[in-house]
C-alpha cells in the first residue's frame, strides 16, 4: 500500500526542485532559476499569477509547501526567509534527512540556505547565487574556508563514516594535507572533491577513499561509497521477505561489497507487486525497478548461468542475471553470479559510473484514489495533498480536475458524467504500465464514489496487469460530514447514509432500506435525492419518514457544500420544500430526538442528543 510517509526520497542537486513564487514581482528570478535547473518547476500562488506562466499553481502555500517538503522536493522559496521557516516548523524531522530548502530575494539579491546546508543546500544555493551573480549567504565554517561540505556528498554517494568529518575538517583548515583515492565510479564523476586538490600530497596520513567495497576506515580516513552497484532478484510468490534480505546480506558480506553503494534492487514486471522484493528495496533504502521479459531475454547472451525453465515461466533466460545486466547497461558487468537460496535468487553487477534508478526499467505503478472533500484546498487532508503532489496523472470527472486546478507537470485525463468504469479503468491502465496516478473523487473516494468500483474491478480481473499496481486510498470529507458540521451536530447519535438515484440499485431495493432506517430512527442522510427527470423517489421517501416520525422533525437542506453558492437550510419533514432539491443536494433528515435551537444569526443549530446530559439509559430514553 502507499505510505503516509514520503512516497520516494527526491534528488537533492536540483532535480525535482519547487521553485516558490508567491507573486509577479518573483517571476523573473524564478524563471531565471529554473532555467539552470534540471527537472525544476515553478509554483505560482493561484491568486496571484496567472496558471499560465507557472507550472503549478496552488491556493494554500503552507499546505502546500508542507505536501512538497514531506515527498522531499528541494524548496526553493522567492519570499522572506521567515516565511518558509514558520510554514515548515510542524513538519521538520531531522537533518540529516529533511530536504534543502533556501530563501532567495525576489529581486535576486540574496539566497539563503535556510534548511539542508550540509545535505545539499549550501551546494545549491552556490549554483542559484552564480546564476543571480550574488553571494550566498553561507554560514558553516567548512564551506566558507574550504568551499566544500564534506558530509554532503552529491546525489549518487553515501558517506560510510560520517563521525570522521569533523576531525578531518579540523585537520584540513589547520593545513594538514590529503590523499584522495578513486577505485569505484569514474575519476571526472568525482569533480566536486576539486576544491580539496589544492591540499593534496600522496603521502598524507589523512585520505579520502572512494570505493564500492565495505572496508573499516581508520579515524584519518573518510569513505565514500558511489552508488554503482545493483541486486537483482527473482522469487517464488509469497516469499518471506527475511528470506530475500537474508540472502543479499550474505552475500553482499562474503563479497565484501558496501550496501551503501547499491543503487537500486531490480527484477522482472511479474513481480512488480511482490512484497519480498519492495521489503528488500526498502531495506536498502533504495528503489524497486522492473523491466519486462523481452528487455531480459535482450540479455541473453550476456548472462553466466541461463535457464530453458525459467524461460518457460517467464519467457527470459535469467530474471536475477539479467535485470542487473539490463540495468548496469554496456557500462557494466556482472559481478556475482545467480546464488540461490530455498525461494529466491539474487546477482550483482557493478557500473563503471555512477548510477540513476530513475534511468532504469520503470518502477511500480501507483494508484492513489482520493477523496478531495467537497472542493475546498483547506478541506483536503495533508496526506491528500502529498499524494496529489506526487502523482504525474490525474483521472477524474473534468469538473473535479477543475476545482484543482493542478499545473503544467500533471497530465490530466478528464472524464464526464456517467464514465465512471472509464475513468477507473483509464487509472488503472496507466498505474499498470508503471505511472503515479491520482484518482480523483469528490467527498469521500469511498462513499459512493471510485473507490468501491476500483476494488471490484481488481476483484474481477484477478489475471490482469491490474494486480501488480499499488493501490491505496486517502480518505477526504463526505457530504454529510461538511453538511452536519454546518448546521451543527446532527450526526450525533447512530445515522447512515441512503442513494435515491435507482439507476444502479433497483428501487425496491431501496425503499426496503429507507423503510428500515425510518424503523430503526436513524439519523439518514440522502445522497442524490432528485435530479431533473427522477422527482418520483423523493416524495416516496419523505412519505416514509413522515410516517414513521414527527412532521416537525428538523431536515437539513445543503447544497454546493464548500463550493460557490453554498447554501445550508433548515427546515421539517412537513415544510420540505422538494422542488428546490436536486443532484447538487444532500439531505439530513433527524431521528425522532434530533433537535434544533435557534441562533441570533444564520442558520439554526441542529444536534442529535447522544444522551450524556441524560439520567439513566442512552439507548433507550423511555426507560
Amino acid at each position: 500500500m502507499i505510505p503516509s510517509e514520503p512516497m520516494a526520497k527526491r534528488a537533492v542537486d536540483g532535480r525535482n526542485a519547487a521553485i516558490i513564487v508567491l507573486g509577479p514581482s518573483g517571476l523573473k528570478t524564478a524563471l531565471a532559476i529554473k532555467a539552470a535547473l534540471d527537472g525544476a518547476e515553478i509554483h505560482g500562488a493561484l491568486e496571484r499569477l496567472d496558471d499560465g506562466a507557472v507550472d503549478r499553481t496552488f491556493e494554500d502555500i503552507g499546505s502546500h509547501l508542507q505536501a512538497l517538503f514531506q515527498l522531499g522536493h528541494p524548496l526553493i522559496v522567492l519570499a522572506a526567509a521567515a516565511i518558509p521557516i514558520r510554514l515548515l516548523a510542524p513538519v521538520l524531522q531531522s537533518k540529516t534527512t529533511d530536504p534543502p530548502v533556501l530563501a532567495v530575494a525576489e529581486d535576486g539579491n540574496a539566497v539563503v540556505p535556510l534548511l539542508g546546508g550540509h545535505h545539499g543546500a549550501n551546494d545549491l544555493a552556490r549554483r542559484i547565487a552564480t546564476i543571480l551573480k550574488t553571494e550566498p549567504a553561507i554560514t558553516t565554517a567548512g564551506d566558507l574556508r574550504l568551499r566544500i561540505a564534506l558530509d554532503q556528498p552529491p546525489c549518487g554517494w553515501r558517506l560510510a563514516n560520517p563521525e570522521a568529518v569533523k576531525p578531518l575538517t579540523a585537520a584540513l583548515l589547520s593545513g594538514e594535507r590529503l590523499c584522495i583515492e578513486i577505485g569505484a565510479g569514474r575519476a571526472e564523476e568525482a569533480r566536486w572533491l576539486d576544491p580539496l586538490r589544492g591540499r593534496t600530497a600522496p603521502d598524507a596520513v589523512n585520505q579520502i577513499l572512494v570505493t564500492d567495497r565495505k572496508i573499516q576506515p581508520t579515524s584519518t580516513t573518510l569513505v565514500y561509497h558511489p552508488r554503482t552497484l545493483v541486486l537483482g532478484v527473482g522469487c517464488e510468490r509469497h516469499t518471506a521477505p527475511e528470506e530475500l534480505i537474508d540472502l543479499a546480506q550474505r552475500v553482499l558480506g562474503e563479497q565484501g561489497l558496501a550496501e551503501t553503494s547499491i543503487a537500486a534492487v531490480v527484477s522482472i514486471t511479474l513481480k512488480a507487486a511482490e512484497p519480498a522484493v519492495h521489503a528488500l528495496a526498502d531495506h536498502f533504502g533504495v528503489p524497486a525497478r522492473f523491466f519486462d521479459a523481452k528487455t531480459l531475454e535482450d540479455e541473453k547472451s550476456r548472462l553466466a548461468n541461463p535457464s530453458d525453465i525459467v524461460f518457460q515461466e517467464t519467457g527470459c533466460h535469467g530474471v536475477a542475471e539479467g535485470a542487473v545486466l539490463a540495468a548496469v547497461g554496456a557500462h557494466g558487468k556482472l559481478i556475482v553470479e545467480k546464488v540461490k537460496s530455498d525461494r529466491a535468487t539474487l546477482a550483482i553487477a557493478r557500473s563503471d559510473r555512477l548510477l540513476n534508478a530513475d534511468a532504469m526499467g520503470r518502477p511500480q505503478g501507483r494508484l492513489a484514489i482520493v477523496g478531495i472533500g467537497p472542493g475546498p484546498h483547506d478541506w483536503r487532508s495533508p496526506e491528500a495533498n502529498r499524494w496529489l503532489a506526487d502523482a504525474d496523472h490525474w483521472v477524474g470527472y473534468q469538473g473535479y480536475l477543475d476545482l484543482l486546478r493542478p499545473g503544467g507537470h500533471t497530465e490530466l485525463h478528464g472524464f464526464g458524467l456517467g464514465e465512471e468504469e472509464d475513468r477507473a479503468r483509464s487509472a488503472l491502465n496507466l498505474a499498470a504500465s508503471g505511472k503515479n496516478v491520482a484518482l480523483i473523487s469528490s467527498g469521500d473516494a469511498g462513499i459512493y464514489a471510485m473507490g468501491a468500483l476500483v476494488f471490484e474491478l481488481l476483484a474481477r480481473e484477478e489475471q490482469s496487469e491490474w494486480q501488480r499496481v499499488d493501490v491505496a486510498m486517502a480518505p477526504g470529507i463526505s457530504a454529510l460530514q461538511a453538511a452536519s458540521a454546518r448546521a451543527g451536530a446532527p450526526l450525533g447519535h447512530d445515522f447512515c447514509a441512503i442513494s435515491l438515484s435507482d439507476l444502479l440499485t433497483p428501487w425496491h431495493v431501496i425503499e426496503r432500506r429507507l423503510k428500515a432506517a425510518a424503523d430503526g430512527d436513524f439519523v439518514v442522510a440522502l445522497y442524490n435525492p432528485a435530479s431533473l427527470r427522477r422527482r418520483e423517489g423523493l416524495a416516496r421517501a419523505v412519505a416514509i419518514f413522515e410516517r414513521a416520525r414527527p412532521l416537525s422533525t428538523p431536515v437539513i437542506v445543503a447544497r454546493n457544500l464548500g463550493r460557490p453558492g453554498e447554501s445550508i437550510a433548515v427546515t421539517t419533514l412537513s415544510e420540505l420544500d422538494q422542488d428546490r432539491v436536486d443532484m447538487m443536494t444532500l439531505l439530513i433528515i433527524g431521528s425522532s430526538r434530533t433537535s434544533k435551537s435557534s441562533r441570533l444569526h444564520g442558520v439554526p443549530f441542529v444536534y442529535t442528543p447522544r444522551g450524556y446530559l441524560a439520567a439513566g439509559d442512552d439507548e433507550d430514553p423511555s426507560a
